[in-house]
């Protein structure tokens, strides 16, 4: 596990755009933390970094998912809303993480354990209080343990 200090959201905007370059087709980003932690700030930094630095990057909160043409491509998701964790298949998770990368907020709504729904090629993040700011830990499987390693912010 590794850790970044987030001390505002500029800096949880460089975490996800320093991820943002190491993201491959069929892996997938997954956001922990209470409402208020900076997870919808990270993914905006991370998906305009792919895309363009003035895209319009709304909250998924009620479409459930966004779509962006970028390389590769990327789905961000916000799963809050889910019941059941089958309900992620029927919003495109699977095509999302054929065709490019999944970015998924409340990823806890697929259940206790998220890596037989997304594969093994997958970025945790869990962003907590720390004083003032915030405290990322980062944990990464398959390809991620280590990209990890790559990873500077």
């Amino acid at each position: 596990m590794t850790t970044f200090e987030l001390i505002d959201a500029e800096a949880t905007t460089r975490l996800g755009q320093a991820i943002a370059p190491l993201l491959e087709p069929g892996e997938s980003v997954l956001l922990y933390g209470p409402l208020g932690m900076g997870k919808s700030t990270l993914a905006r930094g991370l998906i305009r970094a792919l895309t363009s630095p003035d895209e319009d990057v709304p909250s998924p909160t009620f479409t459930l998912v966004q779509f962006y043409e970028s390389d590769p491509p990327i789905a961000h998701f916000d799963l809050y809303r889910l019941s059941r964790p089958e309900e992620a298949f029927e919003i495109g998770l699977d095509e999302a993480l054929d065709e490019g990368c999944a970015l998924i907020e409340w990823p806890e709504r697929l259940g206790e354990d998220p890596g037989h729904m997304l594969g093994t090629d997958r970025l945790s993040i869990t962003i907590a209080e720390d004083g003032e700011g915030r405290l990322a830990s980062v944990i990464g499987a398959g390809a991620w343990e280590a990209k990890l390693k790559e990873l500077h912010v």
